[in-house]
C-alpha cells in the first residue's frame, strides 16, 4: 500500500486530520496526499512558506528564531510543525525545511533537510543528510521521509 493510503487510512481511522509546513518540497507532499482518492478526510490543509516572511506570516515562525539559526534548522523545523497546527484545524503536523540544491555551504551543505512532526504536546524534530543528489532527488527523498514521519506520528496519535 502506499505511503498517501497508508495516512489516510490511519487518519481515518484515528478520527484526525494532517497538515504540512513546507519550504524546500514546495508542496511535494501535500501533493501526494492528494494523489490519494479521499484525501479530503486526512488532508487539512498545507503551507507552502519558501520564503522567510511567509515561514513568519503564515506559520508564526520567529524572526529572533530565523535570524539566530536560519531557516534550515531544527528550530525552525519545530516552529513550522506547531505553526502549522496552530493555523490549521489539524491535530498531526509534519513540517520539512532544507537545501535541495545546487549549492550549499560548509555550515549548511546541499541534501541537509530538517524534519518535525508535531501531535498535541508530542514534537520529535530530526535532520537528515541526503547529501548532494542533485534538486529533484533531495527533494523527491525529503518528500518520501516526511511522510514517512507522518505515518509514525500518527500510529504514536491515541
Amino acid at each position: 500500500m502506499h505511503l498517501g493510503e497508508r495516512i489516510l487510512e490511519a487518519c481515518r481511522a484515528k478520527g484526525v486530520m494532517v497538515t504540512c509546513a513546507e519550504s524546500c518540497t514546495g508542496g511535494m507532499v501535500a501533493a501526494a496526499l492528494t494523489d490519494v482518492a479521499g484525501s479530503s478526510a486526512a488532508l487539512e490543509r498545507g503551507f507552502v512558506t519558501y520564503s522567510n516572511a511567509a515561514k513568519v506570516e503564515m506559520l508564526g515562525v520567529s524572526p529572533e528564531t530565523l535570524a539566530a539559526v536560519g531557516a534550515v534548522s531544527e528550530e525552525v523545523a519545530v516552529e513550522m510543525a506547531a505553526g502549522a497546527l496552530a493555523h490549521s484545524h489539524a491535530q498531526v503536523a509534519v513540517s520539512i525545511t532544507g537545501i535541495a540544491g545546487p549549492g550549499g555551504s560548509d555550515h549548511k551543505p546541499e541534501g541537509r533537510v530538517c524534519f518535525a512532526t508535531a501531535a498535541g504536546d508530542d514534537v520529535s524534530v530530526e535532520t537528515q543528510e541526503f547529501g548532494p543528489l542533485g534538486r529533484d532527488n533531495v527533494r523527491l527523498a525529503a518528500r518520501d521521509h516526511a511522510l514517512q514521519l507522518l505515518l509514525t506520528a500518527l500510529d504514536k496519535t491515541p
